[in-house]
């Protein structure tokens, strides 16, 4: 953590554990299939990696992923990477180090050298959800690269997200966006949304949090427009990057557990 993002002893620790579990029920506000997907993606690893493993999970934000990893399989030790100082620094708050076995690193997906920050080379497994989206095409192109060389032969990617059909299959694309309609129905365009936007908000009013959100605006300047990139792009760019079992596994419309073996 940087030096000038260290608490003071004059700034009052928030209830770390508490901003966790806001964190928490504000996601399954807009995906209330969160728990499934997190259980579908367990299983898969149980099924798929040693007793002993390590894993990577990508986009961690403040460890919600992580944590359930930790608590499903007592053998496993996590690497929890994000750009986000607010809630990487609610994360470890939180949670610390799980006696060990949870390490936090900052790094940015997808750009040039952000596997030097990882404390080992090799990883059992990658693991993300609901987060790379945010990445565009080129910086997920050199991700899945990059994982492949993290990642041993047999070793899994299992990526939980929004996965859109694209121009490529334009009668589920539309279909897709019809049930969305449906299911929102009666609920003001953008609502949905507004549990998302109140947490950033009421974070924000934390006296502790302050110099974490003046770097996280710093960062945010850094990023290109976001693109929503398809469910097509992702098994091609995978499959090209040395995966060979590229599919599905957990869906609903576009949520989506995508696995990948290397």
């Amino acid at each position: 953590m940087p030096a000038s993002l260290r608490l003071t002893r004059r700034t009052p620790a928030p209830n770390w554990k508490t901003l966790l579990e806001s964190w928490d029920a504000q996601q399954e506000s807009f995906n209330p299939d969160r728990e499934r997907r997190f259980s579908a993606m367990l299983d898969v690893l149980a099924a798929t990696v040693p007793r002993r493993f390590t894993a990577l999970d990508l986009g961690c934000g403040p460890g919600s992923l992580s944590v359930r990893i930790l608590r499903r399989f007592p053998g496993a030790r996590v690497i929890a990477v994000d750009y986000d100082p607010v809630t990487a620094r609610i994360g470890q708050g939180a949670l610390g180090t799980f006696e060990g076995r949870l390490a936090w690193v900052d790094a940015k997906l997808g750009v040039r050298g952000w596997t030097h920050a990882l404390p080992r080379r090799r990883v059992d497994a990658a693991l993300s959800t609901t987060a790379l989206h945010w990445l565009p095409a080129p910086d997920l192109r050199k991700l899945y690269r990059d994982l492949a060389r993290l990642l041993p032969r047999g070793g899994v990617f299992l990526n939980g997200d929004h996965l859109p059909w694209g121009s490529e299959a334009p009668v589920f694309r539309d279909l897709a966006e019809k049930v969305r309609k449906i299911r929102h129905r009666g609920i003001p365009l953008g609502q949905e949304w507004k549990a998302w936007e109140t947490w950033w908000e009421s974070a924000e009013k934390v006296p502790a949090l302050r110099p974490y959100f003046a770097e996280r605006e710093r960062r945010s300047a850094q990023h290109p427009r976001r693109e929503e990139v398809p469910f097509a792009f992702h098994v091609k760019a995978l499959r090209r990057a040395g995966f060979r079992d590229v599919d599905v596994i957990w869906q609903d419309l576009t949520n989506r557990v995508l696995f990948a073996r290397r």
